[in-house]
This record gives structure tokens, C-alpha cells and sequence, in this order.
């Protein structure tokens, strides 16, 4: 039976959460990471979470309520501009998410809090429906815009990716796409300004979190991933900001 917005019974299957962050979106935010993905990206940093993998040491996902997870927020609500869910992916358990957000805009003194998901985009559009009226914003990873390169990224397809990204910004949901670099994989000159382009068309001022990768925590692969050189960054921001006037960030 599926959980309405604001049933402080449910429950999700939790990896972690971090009380207080400031790379999870706006402001600092408590971040809930939530266990189970649909992805099996290459370049993952918290490959527990995927189904199959070996767990961290120390690493229990447990189910916790709802009710269990506000009144930890609220130990630090003071502190706090927002709340995250990342994962994992976050809308394999979308029920959760939505009763997790309608209890914090229900509340008295949580409801000045934003709420945001840190996604893959590999759901359907009737997902973000569900979520739209309780979500502030949505932070998309952009993994590759060309199909074939994403599912060597990835283990999927891509159809529902850009789906979810135009789904978002009709919704006015949208608050950021995030591109993370893999050279060798997603760098390609005309990959990247077709992924512009691709933006651009649909937003021109669109938010964009340019990643190179770091390769620390990532789990070992053949060939080895190679951290994103500080040429190819720039490279990659200069044709984005040549492409549109995207609000980009570089990191």
C-alpha cells in the first residue's frame, strides 16, 4: 500500500545520512542517503549501495521512519538551510521520499526547509509528478547524452534521463544538471557540444555543475579511471559557456 506525503510510519532502507553538508545543494543540508540504485556506474563513489556489490566494513543500511528521521533533523534544524535525498538513487524509493518531504512541509517548525533529491533521472516522468508538490528542486546527473556511451557508464540507457531532465524544468523543478567528466568516456569535443547544445535548447541559463573526476573512493576497474586533468576541465567549460549562458559552476 503506498504511503501518502505525510505518513510518519513509513519507512525507507537508509545507507547514511550526514547531519550537515554543503556539497549536497543549496546551503548546508542534512543529506539522506538512501540504499538501492539502478545504475551500475564506473565511476561510482558509494558502490554499497548498489545492489550485487560488497558492503563497506561497518556499513548497515537500516530501515528508518519517518518520524525517526525528523527528530534527528530537528537536532540540527537551526543549523540547516535544506534537506537531501541522494542515494543510491532516491526514487527507486519514491514513496518514502514524498511521505519524508510532506511530513517536513507539514511541520511547524521544519517546513521553512527546502527539499531536494540528488538523482540519476532513471525514473518515470510519473515519478517527478508524484514528487513535484512536495520538492523545491531536483539536481540531475548527466552521465552521457550519447545512449551507447552512457550504458558502457552505467549498465542503462539514457531515454529516461533526458526525459526526466525535460520533465523537470516543465514542472519548474529543476535546480541543476551535474556533468561529470570521465576522459576517455564522455569528454569527446563533439559529445560535449552536442550536450550543450542539447541543454541550451532547453534552457539557455540553466544551472550546470561541471565534475572532473576524483578517483579516490571509486571501486578498481580495467583500465583504471583517470582523475579528470585540469585541461580537459577547462576545455569542457569553455564550450559550455560558449554554447549558451548557462550559470556554471566548475568543480
Amino acid at each position: 500500500m503506498s504511503s501518502t506525503p505525510t505518513d510518519l510510519d513509513a519507512t525507507g532502507l537508509v545507507a547514511d545520512v550526514v547531519r550537515s553538508s554543503v556539497v549536497d545543494g543549496p546551503g548546508h543540508r542534512y543529506v539522506v542517503f538512501l540504499q538501492g540504485c539502478n545504475f551500475d556506474c564506473l565511476a561510482c563513489h558509494n558502490p554499497q549501495t548498489i545492489p550485487g556489490h560488497a558492503p563497506l566494513e561497518g556499513h548497515r543500511p537500516r530501515h528508518r521512519s519517518v518520524a525517526d528521521l525528523l527528530d534527528d533533523i530537528r537536532t540540527v534544524a537551526p543549523l540547516l538551510r535544506g534537506i537531501t535525498v541522494s542515494g543510491g538513487e532516491p526514487t527507486q524509493q519514491w514513496h518514502f521520499v514524498r511521505s519524508l518531504f510532506g511530513a517536513i512541509k507539514a511541520d511547524p517548525v521544519l517546513g521553512r526547509l527546502t527539499c531536494f533529491v540528488d538523482s540519476n533521472g532513471s525514473c518515470p516522468n510519473a515519478t517527478w509528478d508524484a514528487l513535484a508538490p512536495v520538492l523545491d528542486g531536483a539536481m540531475i546527473d548527466l552521465k552521457c547524452l550519447d545512449p551507447v556511451r552512457h550504458r558502457a557508464l552505467t549498465g542503462q540507457g539514457n531515454d529516461e534521463v533526458l526525459s526526466s531532465i525535460r520533465r523537470l524544468h516543465e514542472l519548474g523543478r529543476l535546480h541543476e544538471v551535474r556533468l561529470l567528466l570521465v576522459e576517455g568516456h564522455n569528454d569527446d569535443p563533439e559529445l560535449v557540444a552536442a550536450t550543450a547544445r542539447w541543454l541550451a535548447d532547453l534552457q539557455p541559463t540553466m544551472r550546470i555543475v561541471l565534475i572532473g573526476l576524483r578517483t579516490h573512493g571509486i571501486r578498481p576497474t580495467e583500465p583504471p579511471l583517470r582523475e579528470t586533468s585540469a585541461q580537459v576541465l577547462d576545455r569542457t567549460a569553455d564550450t559550455l559557456r560558449r554554447a549558451a549562458d548557462f550559470e556554471l559552476q566548475v568543480i
